[in-house]
């Protein structure tokens, strides 16, 4: 479009406090400066994500200030830079249009239709890392400022990513939440002790605490290795520590060394044939935002607790799949992807409880399973108990509960992937005892990168996938804040999209959009969204 025609005024949903959501239908439309450029949404999906910052607001994680990478300078020339209490405009699934840009942007260019990689990883928080649709505003509203300082990294790698015509809005928005799905898998983890980093090797008995068999990375060894007892630890500064050694079983040290564990830290347990006996309190939350990992050996040597750290989260030839939770949005695309994924042997069972969630995964994911020739079996564990045990599970809902009884249920080697967030400050008791005995590994990512972007965008435009078989309803702005209601109350079993410029147009369901726009029902394919669909749509709820 001709930048003359930006209005000055928009539509936009914004969080002005916890819980608190208003729509706004005069929002100002910034201007971009030298460095920024304003796209257009086109459309933009709703998150499980935009439900946690709801709730936590100014408390998350990713609505801090920018801790480095930035100066003060540069981000006060940033209108749409809205850390801590400032209102935000969530929503982060997105394509969008570039309609102008400032005199001394290099990178990006007017008429560049994108999708948006969320995470900037250049731009440190407190806590975790600068985000659009967090401490930068997001995709809920007509049009987005964005700052070429912000959306380039250092390496000049956009995280605005070209997209081509062809492919329906929807389906390129939806390649950030399959992406996240996707980096849950392909992540590569830690199998040594970190080089440059700070070591505790904490014991009793200094005989017993023999380091010499540990693995190092490739980089050299640690900077500082650290030798204490467990009353010495408590001057170590909290979250310093880049791999800790515990050789012990005594429940209250390990919580105490819990604390000193820094971000993608390794806790590694040596029980020396002893048992700790009792539930553990440790940081449930920090193993999906902080990305810290916990190993342990039942013997006496701590190479042996290396071994056990998968490659990647990639399911394994033969895995006993269950899927927590599959039935909404983020579970029905991890069924999708593990029965698609082409490994040897897997079953995978998907549990929720609500019969109408299990019945449309059922209708997206059997065929696929067929095709495949993977066994998969829906429960609904209201009313049906899980019985039997696994060795990969893949939690989509962020309740430590879960996670306790995973380990609880856990086969020999099990890979227990804690997909939904849990709070990062939250703790919660964990059975240690049968989680190093069985060699389980617990883990999570949060976001995704560009590289996971880019993997799931090549998928879809080769028409490997279609993500918009994870379309459940349509909306305008009308409609958006009921959205994010639909997603806390799970009552919609896919994902929402919405359309920014479509503004008086609500919440609707597929299953109902006859009744509201006969012509665009008429263009589904076996009730799924399609690209002739959302033509349609935007035709006839525009005029």
């Amino acid at each position: 479009m001709a930048t003359s025609n930006i209005p000055e005024k928009q539509y936009a949903v914004q969080l002005v406090g916890p819980g608190k959501l208003q729509l706004n239908t005069s929002k100002e439309v910034f201007k971009p400066g030298p460095r920024q450029v304003l796209a257009q949404v086109e459309c933009v999906g709703l998150c499980f994500s935009d439900l946690k910052l709801l709730k936590q607001f100014d408390q998350h994680p990713r609505k801090s200030e920018v801790a480095a990478g930035l100066s003060a300078a540069a981000l006060a020339e940033m209108p749409h830079y809205v850390p801590g209490s400032k209102p935000t405009v969530p929503g982060h699934e997105v394509t969008c249009r570039i309609v102008a840009a400032g005199s001394d942007v290099k990178h990006l260019k007017v008429g560049d239709r994108c999708i948006v990689q969320t995470d900037y990883r250049d731009l440190p928080t407190a806590g975790s890392a600068s985000a659009f649709g967090y401490n930068f505003e997001g995709a809920l509203q007509e049009y987005v400022l964005m700052d070429e300082r912000v959306v380039v990294d250092s390496a000049g790698e956009r995280y605005l990513i070209p997209v081509n015509e062809e492919i329906s809005a929807s389906a390129l928005a939806l390649v950030e939440p399959w992406a996240c799905v996707e980096d849950s898998y392909v992540n590569l983890e830690r199998h040594a002790i970190k080089a440059g980093g700070r070591l505790l090797v904490v014991a009793e008995e200094p005989d017993v605490a023999r380091i010499d068999s540990l693995p190092h990375e490739k980089g050299g060894k640690p900077r500082e290795v650290l030798r204490r007892t467990s009353g010495e630890i408590a001057s170590i500064p909290n979250e310093s520590c880049d791999d800790i050694i515990y050789f012990g079983a005594d429940k209250a040290t390990i919580e105490e060394l819990n604390d000193k564990l820094a971000a993608r830290g390794i806790m590694n347990i040596v029980l020396g044939g002893k048992k700790i006996g009792a539930p553990v309190n440790i940081g449930v939350g920090r193993l999906h935002y902080g990305m810290t990992r916990w190993i342990g050996t039942t013997g006496s040597d701590p190479a042996d607790s290396y071994k056990n750290i998968p490659s990647t989260g990639e399911i394994r030839p033969g895995d006993r799949v269950a899927v927590i939770g599959a039935g909404g949005p983020m579970g029905q695309m991890h069924v999708i992807r593990a029965v698609c994924a082409g490994i040897r042997g897997i079953s995978v069972v998907g549990t929720d409880m609500d019969d109408g969630r299990l019945s449309s995964l059922d209708a997206k994911a059997q065929g696929f399973a067929r095709a495949n020739g993977v066994a998969l079996r829906t429960v609904n564990t209201a009313t049906h108990a899980l019985t039997e045990k696994f060795s990969y599970f893949a939690l989509m809902a962020p309740v430590p509960a879960l996670l306790a009884s995973s380990i609880r249920d856990s086969l020999p080697g099990a890979i227990i992937n804690i997909f939904a967030g849990i709070p990062a400050p939250t703790k919660h008791m964990l059975d240690l005892d049968t989680y190093i005995a069985n060699r389980c590994f617990m883990f999570g990512t949060s976001g995704s990168t560009i590289r996971d972007m880019k993997i799931v965008l090549e998928k879809v435009t080769s028409g490997r996938l279609n993500t918009n078989c994870s379309v459940d309803a349509i909306s305008g702005m009308a409609g958006a804040t009921q959205g994010i209601t639909a997603v806390e109350n799970r009552t919609l079993a896919g994902k929402i999209i919405v359309y920014p410029m479509l503004h008086q147009v609500g919440l609707i369901p597929l299953s109902e959009l006859g009744r509201e726009f006969p012509t665009v029902a008429a263009k589904l394919e076996n009730g799924q969204w399609t690209r002739a669909a959302e033509r349609e749509l935007l035709r006839v709820a525009r005029s």
